[in-house]
């Protein structure tokens, strides 16, 4: 193909070591997080990521983002070299531009527009195009990375710097010394020179050197390359044709998975396809350089791949001689939808022995409960005679359930994930992988009697949240159990799954004037003190203006210093103040110890416009003798919780009867307030009828609408 700079060049008669050079610090990264502590990247930018769709011309936005993340790596102090395509379209985009203004004005005026449309332009011979682009090409990358002072040096390569042994020892120390210099290498063929690419002509057990890709593991390999990232059109290695139904990414590739690949046609510019990839990543790989093949074209992610990649994220293929001894996180999620389809079809009976007999946690609320969760009907219709209609209750799907250090999360929720029907992916803490390990064990031991112990899942390789947050095809919700920022963090990780959760836990205790002092004392003292760091304790009173210099006020004061709790005051209540306690720095805030702000307010509805605006719709509290102020505020407050001389403390799965909870939703859809079975349940419909079709209804049909309210059977069916 005429647009590849470096797809110009005959290497066939330059083979690569049949033994790669060995590497002085070992072998290749084994791992995606360690691709973090990648020193020497080497960034191959083929043609189909260089060039313009039409082949004429270079992709500026495309090439101006990778710059700009090689220039960034390049500053953290990493060792960046790029080999690049891109002369030839380059060329041919200049040579077609000065033939046509070479035609004569004459001509052209003469011609006329129609004409002047239709002109035939000659075609461009590949080695003149890539003269006539070589020094454009390298000037745009100079003035690109001048924009971050990232100085850069041009290499032309042709095959005598790999055939002769004194010129490639020229090469090797020429490019040492620019690294060194802390310049960027931008290595390119000199195709202005070389003869068109012959067929493949590889000896027994030798690769040759006949594209970019060969070249490019080439060069990671003898200049000792952490890391050599191949970016093309392509996303990466699939098990089987891309485009076709049942192709997958393949994170992960291991050498010895080559016989499950089919391989695909190749990219729309270049000589090289797939298999010319794969094979030079295996080279590479055997020299100890790591490899990813990833897509450097697409819109969305082309601004951040490179880094993405370095970052250890999942982006593309990696290729890896380490084969982990269990599935993968895919293979896991297989496993669980699959074996959790059987759950969801087992009887309520046997539902209930599983978290009953085996995992023995007193969990019974949820074993009473699962009796009549999954099938059961909540609305039945008579939509004509003989076609009748039914809303069931069915499981979510794949529920992955991320927690921090506490292990007692992992049987709370696998009761409720198997009480629900729901397959279930576990990702804990490393504070706890042992115990969480044992546990899970027991519910898988439980789940086995019935054949389904592949339904929970724990995830015990070195996955990131993040790459977790992107299976949006196989994992139908998030569960976050852990900190605010770690909530935070998943929600912004989530790409097209819902996140069932809270950011933060910012709960008020409203004290009306006409409170109960006892009433009052008690339920501040538990919301605030009975477990600070946890999400249902008080973080800010709010004070009728009417109570401030009152026993009950001066009461409240002791009772919070005699716990120890340090007093923020909020604006307002600074005001009323000559010596006050520090001044809050922002009324929205968490603070998760004994610590709380304190704030006043002219009336229960400013208390509600007050809690509307810094609150964070989590579990709110009125505490009054009033019953109609105390309605008015349970009925005004737009929070998931909201409690009348109640401790903010109750906000609960268990204490709620629930019998335990995935979590605490502050969302506005599906589920609110702290999360049980109903929680995880969703519904579809189930239409029965006797060949009745939609014509049957028309104006020229037989039949008639009814949609008669039917009542509800309370029995529960086993279905899907």
């Amino acid at each position: 193909m005429a647009c590849s700079s470096l797809g110009a060049f005959p290497w066939s008669n330059v083979p690569f070591f049949t033994v790669p050079l060995a590497r002085a610090h070992g072998k290749s990264f084994a791992h995606r997080s360690d691709l973090r502590q990648a020193k020497r990247i080497l960034v191959k930018l083929g043609s189909a990521v260089v060039t313009r769709g039409d082949e004429c011309g270079l992709a500026l936005g495309r090439l101006a983002s990778i710059v700009e993340q090689v220039a960034m790596l390049q500053n953290q102090g990493r060792e960046m070299m790029i080999v690049t395509s891109g002369a030839v379209a380059f060329g041919k985009q200049r040579l077609r531009h000065e033939i046509l203004l070479s035609q004569s004005v004459r001509q052209a005026l003469h011609s006329g527009q129609n004409q002047l449309k239709d002109m035939s332009l000659p075609v461009l011979e590949a080695r003149a195009c890539a003269a006539a682009g070589q020094s454009g090409l390298m000037a745009l990358y100079e003035a690109m990375f001048t924009q971050y002072s990232t100085c850069t040096a041009q290499i032309l390569v042709t095959n005598l710097d790999f055939h002769d042994d004194q010129k490639r020892r020229n090469l090797n120390s020429t490019l040492h010394e620019l690294l060194r210099m802390n310049i960027v290498p931008i290595i390119n063929t000199n195709d202005a020179v070389v003869p068109p690419p012959e067929p493949n002509s590889d000896l027994q057990g030798v690769i040759s050197i006949k594209d970019n890709d060969s070249l490019a593991a080439r060069l990671a390999v003898e200049m000792r390359a952490d890391l050599l990232i191949a970016l093309s059109d392509v996303e990466g290695l699939y098990d089987s044709p891309p485009g076709s139904d049942d192709a997958k990414l393949l994170d992960t590739f291991y050498p010895g998975d080559q016989h499950s690949i089919t391989y695909g046609t190749k990219s729309r510019v270049g000589i090289g396809g797939m298999e010319a990839k794969v094979k030079a990543a295996l080279w590479a790989l055997q020299g100890g350089t790591s490899v990813v093949i990833a897509n450097g074209t697409h819109p969305k992610v082309t601004g951040h791949v490179i880094t993405d990649i370095v970052e250890g994220k999942k982006v593309g293929t990696f290729f890896s001689e380490v084969k982990p001894a269990g599935p993968t996180v895919e293979q896991q999620t297989e496993m669980a939808r699959s074996a959790g389809r059987t759950l969801a079809s087992l009887e309520p009976e046997q539902t209930i022995f599983s978290p009953l007999k085996r995992l023995s946690i007193g969990l019974r609320q949820i074993a009473v409960s699962s009796q009549d969760s999954v099938g059961r009907v909540l609305r039945r219709t008579r939509v004509a005679n003989n076609l009748e209609l039914e809303q069931i209750t069915v499981p979510i799907g794949v529920l992955l359930v991320i927690f921090e250090s506490r292990p007692d999360c992992l049987p709370q929720v696998s009761a409720l994930a198997i009480a629900s029907g729901n397959a279930l992916l576990l990702k804990g803490g490393k504070e706890a992988a042992n115990t969480n390990r044992i546990l899970h064990e027991l519910a898988q031991e439980a789940l086995s009697i019935h054949g389904v112990k592949d339904a929970i899942q724990l995830v015990s390789t070195r996955e990131e949240v993040e790459d977790l947050c992107r299976l949006e095809k196989m994992i139908d919700l998030i569960i976050p159990r852990g900190s605010s920022q770690l909530v935070r963090d998943i929600q912004r990780a989530a790409k097209g799954i819902p996140v069932l959760g809270h950011s933060e836990g910012i709960c008020h205790v409203y004290v009306d004037h006409e409170a109960s002092v006892d009433k009052a004392i008690k339920i501040i003292r538990d919301s605030k003190c009975d477990y600070p760091a946890a999400c249902n304790a008080m973080e800010t009173l709010l004070v009728h203006r009417e109570l401030l210099r009152t026993p009950l006020f001066d009461q409240i004061i002791d009772m919070l210093r005699t716990e120890h709790v340090k007093i923020h005051a909020g604006p307002k209540f600074a005001s009323y103040l000559t010596f006050s306690p520090s001044e809050v720095k922002s009324l929205r805030t968490e603070y998760g110890d004994l610590e709380c702000c304190i704030e006043v307010v002219d009336s229960m509805t400013e208390a509600v416009d007050h809690i509307h605006k810094y609150g964070s719709s989590h579990t709110d509290v009125i505490v009054t003798e009033n019953e109609d102020t105390a309605e008015q505020f349970l009925q005004q407050l737009d929070s998931a919780c909201v409690f009348w001389n109640a401790s903010s403390r109750f906000a609960d799965g268990y204490r709620f009867g629930l019998g335990a909870e995935v979590g605490i939703s502050t969302a506005r859809i599906h589920a609110r307030g702290p999360v049980g079975l109903d929680g995880l349940l969703t519904t579809k419909w189930v239409l029965r009828g006797e060949g009745h079709t939609a014509a049957d209804f028309s104006e020229q049909g037989s039949m008639t609408y009814l949609h008669e309210n039917l009542p509800v059977a309370q029995t529960s069916l086993s279905v899907l």
